[in-house]
């Protein structure tokens, strides 16, 4: 069993999940592919935003584009942080 940590959001009508990966995750566009595909059953077909820090904490998000511009705008702390167990 894998854990995650996400945030599921509710923003303007729009339901989406904001996933923490490791940095070369984002950096793939395989494994982008897989984490995303992995995860979409858990949250019941929502859009998935994938989110890395760096080392200073600064994060780097990759997903759908206005969901990417609204949360490079929110502070981490104001998500909906919980852990996920994947089986």
């Amino acid at each position: 069993m894998t854990a995650v940590d996400a945030a599921l959001v509710r923003e303007q009508g729009v339901n989406f999940a904001v996933l923490s990966v490791k940095a070369h995750v984002l950096n793939s566009p395989t494994e982008r592919t897989r984490v995303v595909q992995s995860f979409a059953g858990v949250v019941g077909g929502r859009p998935v935003v994938l989110m890395a820090q760096d080392a200073r904490g600064r994060a780097t998000f990759w997903g759908r584009s206005d969901i990417v511009r609204f949360l490079s705008a929110v502070p981490l702390g104001a998500l909906p942080w919980r852990r996920y167990d994947l089986h």
